[in-house]
């Protein structure tokens, strides 16, 4: 199975990201969720943590991915018109933002449901594998102080690197317009300036976006490392779901008929 995933690494920047991700997100959605899933109800911790690093590599593969397509074209994660309505309002220089992971795994954190499950004697608490449903009930005090750590870096970080965007931008503004005027408007003189303005200004917002990919990697080993391997599953369980619902094309119609504007 490990070779099934391994498929999905982009050693080439071949064919566009749209289609990567479209194939990527269909192996998510058909083999790897429901392996997962199967492998909480009955499989053994080393099985389950073997499943668990499976779609942790899916998810790496996908990222390397995302670096290769932005050091062959940055433009296509600037403005990624491949992304539909549902993804765009989470997309944070060329991808998900990493707020997303951190939210998820918070609400796990302040989930109060397991307690009233018990209360309820609801039957799908029961069929559940005891150290599923009780993953995160009483999480210890090491793993809430560690997750304050992973979100406190990200308040940190994501500003930093929004600098550099609009930097990057901004120096590319000024520069065009301190050449236009030293070349008088002139077009071979003009051309060329605005040739090697660009060129400066696509490299930093490369360093930028792999930067920004390298912080949605650290965020969700650290999320991973800092979980055991139920709440890993679950963890994972809910993020694969949430990147397979914005696909939903019944959800996605739904989204685009709703007339209430969205605040």
């Amino acid at each position: 199975m490990m070779k099934a995933v391994g498929i999905f690494s982009r050693k080439k920047a071949s064919r566009p990201l749209k289609d990567y991700y479209a194939q990527w997100i269909a192996a998510l959605k058909n083999t790897l969720l429901p392996i997962l899933r199967r492998s909480m109800l009955v499989s053994p911790p080393a099985l389950l943590t073997s499943h668990v690093e499976m779609l942790h590599h899916h998810f790496l593969a996908y990222y390397e991915a995302l670096d290769l397509a932005a050091s062959d074209d940055v433009a296509q994660l600037l403005y990624p018109e491949w992304r539909n309505s549902l993804e765009r309002p989470f997309l944070w220089l060329g991808d998900f933002h990493p707020y997303l992971f951190t939210n998820l795994l918070r609400s796990f954190l302040d989930d109060d449901d397991v307690s009233d499950l018990e209360i309820g004697g609801n039957s799908e608490f029961f069929n559940k594998p005891w150290q599923i449903a009780m993953a995160w009930e009483n999480p210890s005090e090491t793993l809430t102080n560690r997750v304050e750590q992973i979100e406190c870096g990200l308040r940190l970080m994501v500003p930093a690197l929004m600098v550099r965007a609009w930097d990057a931008q901004a120096g590319l503004i000024d520069r065009l317009a301190v050449d236009w005027v030293k070349y008088e408007g002139k077009k071979e003189g003009a051309k060329e300036a605005l040739g090697e303005a660009m060129e400066a200004q696509t490299e930093e917002m490369i360093g930028v976006f792999a930067d920004a990919n390298r912080l949605r990697r650290s965020v969700l080993a650290d999320i991973l490392s800092a979980t055991n391997v139920f709440q890993a599953a679950l963890f994972l369980e809910g993020l694969a779901q949430f990147l397979v619902g914005f696909r939903d094309p019944e959800l996605l119609s739904e989204f685009e008929q709703c007339k209430m504007p969205l605040t």
